[in-house]
């Protein structure tokens, strides 16, 4: 209590008002839970209320009510007059500003001053003011206010006519009748008691029904109980709980029906209340004991317990309990009741209970959020166009900023915080689940060749390797979520980023799909990184459920059945090509680029996919030069845009042969225009529309030089590859990494070699730099510490963790650009690279043997061919000479180990007069490339020499030859058929 002077004055702020002469007034001290005393008003009776089989006194709630709007929440001015231990009450005058509360109240008729007794005066037990009181009290009588009205019948008329539950038998009470009367209606109330922060006891005005509330959407800490250690007395007065929520060895004030009932349901077992419900308490009871609210009944638990929303005033504004309690840590969010609000109201309790998790506030101070596979993704925006819509939560963007072509460019994008149905696999006879279909062609529909803007938000670990028919030795992938923003017509890509909360720029791509009933917001686990528009998600999610729409509708999704010609044999494509013919131009959707010529095609007509080929056209094919570029092409063309067909025939694999337009334009010439196609004549031009514009597009691209035709010299046939067989590339190396597979890093063996070296050892490398101070990004230059020898050399950061760099053992894969292996290595060895060593390009050059097929390190004898070819080359630093056959720039990514351009050579060992690839084909531990349908005369030659070796190892049966012929590349190619027959 804060003192007033030295008289013995104290100043404090009105609690409660349990009758109509006390009040419960606590200090203005600023702590939590500040002390509190029950202050009986000296020399005064008020009418008593209701009690357990017993009624009002006539005007007792007239007289609580006027003291209770008179003094609750006022500031006060109070002094102890005197006590009665007897009775353990304390009695006092209480000032208002300069009004005597108790004046006031006899003023007005609802208390009448206490007999003045001869042993009362010598023990100073009556109020300073009796003579005031008195004075007051018989002009009240002549005035014949409150409780002296002289009105026939007004003393009857006082009195309650109060339910059973108000007088102490709740078991009549009917609750799901009172829900079903009043819910979703406001009613008016007055907290008679606080049993903790989320439950009351309240008075249902106006038919004074007395019913326990629970706070719907939250639970706040258990007070616990008490030991009951006496029966329950009937006093004038009851006893006021205090700020432990105990009840006062003093100051006690006349007992409530609703207190009565607390103390009769009590339990014979102690149980000490849990962390923060005392604070709990305290803030509830300060809003809203003894005050008019407005309840909301949401619902019923099976103990027949009222379920609400409760509204307390705060000046003008109506503030809802639930949420004050929520934001400040003193309750937790429950699903159980949360579930009778709106879905509106649940959002934005769950959200304020995880702003109070981050904060640690109150009883989240010792909070541990769960371990998570995910990660956020921080200032990572682009624009690009859609290129392949995968399914209905995940896109395939073209990033803008990045080179046509680059395999980099094409970036996948799993849409935040949502999961749609995947799509089944044909080829495993998996079924699609209802609405994976419809979700997948919306997003086609109004995707395809658009362009967006995306916000990468977060990534996540999946492992591969769990669940049912996962992959041996599968590992982690890491999934990339961001929000894809589709603009509004007339609108333009924003140049700058949203940020989170901020107003969308454009169509939100996942609340579309949520809002049709396409998929369903993930429950994300607490503190977890989602969407920056995750209350949007929600919100379309709740419009989508109370539209029946989609998932949601209750009704069977329609089933569409789609024969797959690509899975089937190629008699039965034979047999349905009558059928494709007939219509001639046919509308058909892009699925799939198997290569620049060759597509899968669905066609909604027939309700059927088959395999498209292009007729009279031939894009490079699998490790061609130029063979991705013709694929990247295509995907930025026509990857899942409507186009026309008109099929002519079927070839013998079951693959329809035809033409294809797209928005009008032959797809053929715009290949040839490009210079990633050739025309294929052989089978006669009288079946090829548009023979004429075709062969003017490839000569066109022939005078150009493009691609395919950049050696192109008139009037002489050149193969695909890049460079000319005329004049071979040949230089000197020194083998560095063996790969697998018949690819090597090689070094030239010159000058430069040593130039780097010398200039890496003149460095002066200082201490590990601090953390923070150097964050290498992925793609990024660096020095790093080699862990055989520990030498420092140029390094290209291969991948990193995300965000900023946390430990000195962070881990970053590093690809050594000089010597081309790759290994793991930790923050604390890696250095920011001086720029004097940093222009020189890397000295790695990746190769492959040329004219054979070595096994990958997956099959049979890869192991085997690549310890031969490390044997040959690693066993000490020797010479070789590379001449050149072919360059591969298509600039793929292989197994990890970097870009660029890939050299196709012959490896000679000039000490033993022989070509490692020779050498590999006589071990029988490589076989001979499939011979090309046309061939220069030089080709062909050393093709010939070559075959010599390889029926030299199948004769002695040496390697792969061991149990006789292998399979073909025809057979590696051609789809599995099934057969009938026994096994």
């Amino acid at each position: 209590m804060a003192a007033a002077g030295a008289s013995g004055w104290l100043k404090g702020k009105v609690k409660a008002v349990p009758s109509g002469d006390s009040l419960v007034i606590m200090g203005n001290t600023k702590a939590e839970i500040p002390p509190e005393k029950t202050i009986t008003l000296s020399s005064l009776v008020a009418p008593r209320l209701a009690r357990k089989n017993s009624d009002d006194e006539p005007f007792a709630w007239e007289s609580r009510e006027f003291l209770r709007k008179l003094c609750i929440g006022q500031e006060v001015i109070f002094k102890v007059d005197y006590e009665v231990p007897s009775i353990s009450r304390e009695f006092g005058s209480v000032f208002i500003g300069d009004k005597n509360v108790a004046c006031l109240a006899v003023a007005a008729g609802w208390a009448k001053v206490r007999e003045v007794r001869e042993q009362s005066q010598q023990k100073a037990e009556v109020s300073p003011f009796i003579a005031e009181l008195l004075r007051l009290e018989e002009q009240a009588k002549q005035q014949g206010v409150g409780r002296w009205s002289k009105v026939p019948g007004a003393s009857e008329a006082a009195i309650r006519n109060l339910p059973p539950s108000a007088v102490g038998d709740p078991s009549n009470l009917d609750a799901m009748s009172l829900l079903a009367a009043n819910k979703g209606r406001p009613m008016e109330a007055i907290v008679e008691q606080v049993r903790d922060g989320s439950s009351l006891r309240v008075f249902l005005l106006p038919d004074f029904q007395f019913v326990q509330v629970f706070v719907a959407g939250i639970q706040a800490p258990s007070m616990g109980r008490r030991a009951v250690q006496d029966p329950i007395a009937e006093p004038e007065t009851t006893t006021l709980a205090d700020e432990n929520g105990n009840t006062a060895s003093k100051s006690r004030g006349p007992l409530t029906s609703a207190q009565r009932l607390t103390a009769s349901s009590g339990s014979s077992n102690e149980v000490t209340p849990e962390l923060y419900a005392r604070e709990g308490k305290h803030f509830t009871e300060i809003r809203v004991l003894h005050r008019d609210v407005r309840i909301v009944l949401e619902g019923v638990d099976k103990f027949s317990n009222l379920i609400g929303s409760v509204y307390y005033p705060d000046g003008d504004v109506a503030k809802d309990l639930a949420m004050e309690l929520i934001e400040r840590g003193l309750a937790k969010y429950v699903e159980w009741s949360a579930s009778m609000l709106d879905d509106d109201v649940k959002r934005k309790l769950k959200n304020a209970e995880l702003e109070a998790k981050k904060s640690r506030l109150r009883m989240w101070t010792s909070y541990v959020p769960p371990v998570s596979n995910s990660k956020a993704i921080h200032d990572q925006n682009f624009s690009g166009k859609v290129i392949e819509v995968v399914s209905g939560d995940c896109i395939v963007v073209a990033d803008d900023s990045l080179p046509f072509g680059s395999p980099l460019a094409e970036r996948r994008v799993n849409l935040s915080s949502i999961r749609c149905p995947r799509l089944g696999n044909p080829r495993k006879d998996e079924k699609s689940p209802p609405y994976a279909r419809e979700a997948k062609d919306l997003l086609r529909t109004r995707l395809i060749g658009r362009q967006v803007h995306v916000s990468m938000e977060y990534s996540r670990k999946v492992n591969l390797a769990e669940g049912p028919g996962a992959p041996t030795g599968a590992a982690d992938r890491v999934m990339d979520f961001g929000s894809v923003f589709l603009p509004r017509d007339g609108e333009v890509t924003p140049q700058v980023p949203p940020s989170a909360g901020s107003q969308q720029p454009g169509i939100n791509i996942a609340e579309l799909i949520i809002s049709r009933g396409f998929g369903e917001v993930i429950k994300h686990r607490d503190l977890e990184v989602r969407s920056n528009y995750y209350d949007s998600l929600l919100a379309a999610e709740s419009r989508a459920k109370a539209g029946k729409k989609g998932m949601h509708s209750g009704k069977d999704a329609p089933v569409m059945h789609v024969n797959d010609f690509i899975t089937a044999s190629a008699k039965k494509a034979k047999d349905f090509l009558p059928f494709l013919q007939r219509n001639r131009r046919m509308t058909a959707v892009v699925e799939y680029v198997f290569s620049g010529h060759r597509f899968k095609l669905y066609i909604p007509k027939e309700t059927c996919s088959i395999a498209f080929s292009i007729s009279g056209v031939r894009c490079p094919g699998r490790d061609e030069p130029y063979s991705s570029e013709a694929i990247a092409l295509m995907r930025r063309k026509i990857m899942q845009r409507d186009v026309e067909i008109e099929v002519e025939t079927v070839d013998r694999t079951g693959t329809f042969l035809g033409t294809l337009w797209e928005s009008r334009s032959n797809v053929a010439l715009i290949l040839l225009e490009a210079g990633l196609a050739k025309l294929q004549t052989s089978f006669g031009t009288d079946r090829i529309p548009d023979i004429h514009l075709l062969a003017q597009a490839e000569q066109s691209a022939k005078r150009q030089k493009l691609k395919i035709w950049e050696n192109y010299v008139e009037g002489e046939e050149v193969s695909n590859g890049p460079a000319s067989e005329r004049k071979k590339e040949e230089f000197k190396v020194v083998v560095t990494e063996v790969l697998g597979g018949g690819k090597f890093y090689v070094q030239p063996a010159d000058q430069k070699v040593v130039s780097i070296q010398q200039q890496l050892a003149s460095l002066t490398l200082q201490e590990a730099p601090l953390i923070g101070a150097f964050n290498p990004k992925k793609g990024e230059l660096v020095l790093a510490q080699f862990s055989a020898d520990n030498s420092w050399n140029r390094a290209m950061i291969v991948n990193a963790p995300r965000g900023v760099v946390e430990s000195p053992k962070d881990k970053f894969e590093v690809f050594y650009i000089d010597y081309g292996n790759q290994e793991l290595v930790s923050f604390s060895q890696l250095r920011p690279l001086d720029s004097s060593v940093s222009s020189s390009p890397g000295l790695a050059q990746l190769c492959s043997l040329a004219y054979v097929k070595v096994p990958s390190l997956e099959e049979d004898y890869g192991q085997e061919a690549a310890f031969s070819l490390s044997e040959h080359t690693l066993s000490g630093p020797k010479e070789f000479k590379a001449v050149v056959v072919e360059r591969d720039a298509s600039g793929g990514k292989v197994k990890g180990q970097g870009t660029g351009t890939i050299l196709m050579v012959t490896l000679i060992d000039e000490e033993a007069n022989e070509s490692l690839n020779s050498r590999m084909l006589k071990d029988g531990l490589a076989r001979l490339e499939k011979r090309r349908r046309w061939e220069p005369v030089e080709r062909k030659q050393v093709i010939d020499e070559l075959e010599k070796d390889q029926e030299e190892a199948r004769t002695k049966r040496l390697g792969m030859w061991e149990y006789g012929d292998i399979m073909s590349d025809d057979e590696d190619s051609a789809p599995v058929k099934k057969t009938a027959g026994k096994r």
